[in-house]
């Protein structure tokens, strides 16, 4: 077994983070954004659940090795396992609400964008003219 991380593939990419500040550049990013905070809540909240599991049958494991009647601490050892898993498996589902929360405003966020500057982006989009930047009547 390896001490590196699993790798798993995700079908979001990484939001480039430069200064196109378009309004449609910006949409897809903070799409993107949202997409990879969902899917990263999701993967969190399985491995909250995978970690609470380990930790139930560590439990378990641990009164087999106390009705076994083997050493004693070899059952220190596996109820501290048991409960390291447990306050592992805890901080992962803060972990995972906090990741939930984040894709939520994210998701919010792109919303209030879309309704403060979709419009405009219509308007500029639509015209054959070029249109001053934002900022250039403020000399």
């Amino acid at each position: 077994m390896s001490s590196k991380p699993a790798t798993r593939s995700s079908s979001a990419e990484p939001a480039v983070a430069d200064d196109d500040n378009r309004y449609k550049a910006v949409q897809a990013k903070l799409n993107k954004l949202g997409k990879a905070m969902d899917d990263a809540t999701l993967e969190l909240e399985s491995l909250q659940r995978s970690m609470q599991a380990n930790a139930d049958r560590t439990d378990d494991v641990d009164l087999a090795i106390e009705n076994a009647g083997l050493d004693p601490k070899f059952i220190t050892l596996t109820a501290n396992v048991a409960m390291a898993l447990v306050g592992a498996a805890r901080e992962v589902r803060k972990l995972s609400d906090t990741a939930r929360e984040t894709a939520d405003l994210t998701h919010e966020t792109r919303r209030s964008h879309s309704t403060l500057y979709g419009a405009l982006d219509d308007i500029r989009s639509g015209r054959r003219e070029k249109t001053p930047r934002p900022g250039f009547f403020n000399r």
